[in-house]
């Protein structure tokens, strides 16, 4: 059984991008644009406990504040239970975290996002 705990020193500059790329665009109210840079930090840190319900934890606030019943309720569980399985290793590789995709859906990883794991030195996750 795999135990993660940290996100790996060289990946965590790209999460760090697509979380800001997120805040910038939800700032000049993007809202689609916004979006799409949390799923893409989803899939990089969801490996990762603390980054994967970090943007669980963004995705509710989402939610939240475009009023979608359907993301906020889709967000809890996700929230409580993704960091856990972050930490053993068991999570659905590729899943954008929105509720519009099922919490265990396997999706391919984009061959933009498979290219930072590479640039990186690790492994694109299967």
């Amino acid at each position: 059984m795999i135990f993660n705990t940290s996100m790996p020193t060289p990946l965590r500059p790209y999460f760090a991008a697509e979380l800001e790329a997120y805040r910038q665009q939800h700032q000049m109210n993007n809202l689609q644009s916004a979006w799409r840079h949390l799923e893409r930090a989803h899939v990089i840190g969801q490996a990762y406990p603390y980054a994967h319900s970090l943007v669980h934890w963004k995705m509710l606030l989402f939610g939240i504040q475009i009023k979608s019943t359907k993301e906020v309720i889709g967000q809890i569980p996700r929230l409580l239970i993704g960091g856990v399985k972050s930490f053993v290793g068991k999570i659905p590789v590729g899943n954008t975290g929105g509720s519009n995709i099922p919490p265990l859906r396997s999706l391919p990883i984009e061959p933009e996002i498979q290219d930072i794991f590479a640039q990186c030195g690790l492994p694109t996750p299967s």
